[in-house]
Formats: structure tokens, sequence, C-alpha cells
């Protein structure tokens, strides 16, 4: 019974909601850069973003997933506990910031204006963050917040937590391959169109 009792304080505390200072000065952060102009602050802020976005996607997808697939409810449910709270608020900002200085970035760069082939890699480009964003807002962020919900009852049902889980890590395998994806075409900017 002491585990329980654990788990229902732990749960009841697991939104911490001063992590929004976090997600306000990268938010101002961004908004700097954009207003600044600056091409070196611009991609900055993108590529940090970026980096950081992309390789929590790859670690949870093909590193983390597959662990946690394997290990007991009590280990799953005790990892799941950490790791939910801080994506709620990681995730969701490090797409925006990524994708809204990326889109000024382009617009600095003139990406916008290129001619017919260059301007389809800048179009795949879009369509991935694009994808990757409505995914990340509207499938990872709805999940988190409903494990959170559900782990914050006294009697959480956990094999709801698990179907959720396994929708989740399949959903950030889904967005790691488009992480790759999209790696390749920022290479190809880099390299030069």
């Amino acid at each position: 019974m002491a585990t329980v009792g654990t788990f229902s304080e732990n749960a009841a505390s697991l939104v911490r909601w001063h992590h929004l200072w976090w997600v306000a000065a990268a938010l101002a952060v961004t908004a700097l850069a954009v207003w600044l102009e600056d091409i070196w602050f611009l991609n900055f802020v993108h590529v940090f973003a970026g980096l950081l976005w992309t390789g929590i996607d790859l670690f949870m997808g093909f590193v983390l997933g597959p662990i946690l697939r394997h290990l007991d409810l009590p280990a799953r449910r005790a990892l799941t506990l950490r790791l939910m709270p801080r994506m709620l608020f990681l995730m969701p900002t490090l797409s925006i910031v990524t994708g809204t200085a990326g889109w000024f970035l382009a617009q600095e760069l003139g990406y916008l204006e290129l001619p017919w082939p260059q301007s389809g890699w800048v179009i795949a480009a879009l369509v991935i963050i694009a994808l990757l964003t409505v995914q990340g807002l509207g499938v990872l962020l709805p999940t988190n917040v409903r494990v959170c919900l559900e782990l914050q009852k006294t009697s959480p049902d956990l094999d709801k937590i698990t179907r959720w889980m396994r929708r989740y890590l399949l959903s950030v395998a889904a967005q790691g391959v488009m992480q790759i994806a999209i790696i390749a075409i920022m290479a190809k900017f880099v390299a030069g169109l």
C-alpha cells in the first residue's frame, strides 16, 4: 500500500506549471530573432530548437520506445510519471519555435521565391514541418494531457495508459522518420539548391 500512497502523492503534482516560464522564454527569444531580422540569430534559434526537437524525437522513437515495450508495468509507470509532464511543455514549444524561426529564416534568405525545381525542396520542408507540427500538437500533445490526467487519478486505468503510450510511441517513431527526412532536406539547403 505504501507504493500506492507514494504514487498518488507524485501524481497529484504531475503538471508543473512553473515550466511555462521556459516556454515563455523560448517564445520570447524566437520573437526577438524574428523582430531583429538577424539571419545569424534566426538561424541559431531555428537550428538549436530543431536539433533538440529532432534529437528528442529520434531518441524517444528509436531508443526509449523499444525499451519501454520490454519494461514491466511498475517501471513503465514510474518512467511515464517523470517523462510525460516534461514532454507536455517541451515538445510543443520546440515544434513551434523550429517552424516559426524556419519560416522567417526562409523568408529572409529568399527561399520562398525560388523557381521550380528548387522550390520543390522548400515545399517538401514545409509539408514535413506541417505534418510534424500537426501530429505533435494534434496527437502527441493531447496524449500527453490524457496520460497526465489519468495518472493524477487515485486509481488510474493502467491498461488505458498502456494503449495510449503504445500509440504515442508509434507516433513518435513516425516523427523520427519524418525528422530524418527533414535533416536530408536541410542538408540540401546547406549544400545549395
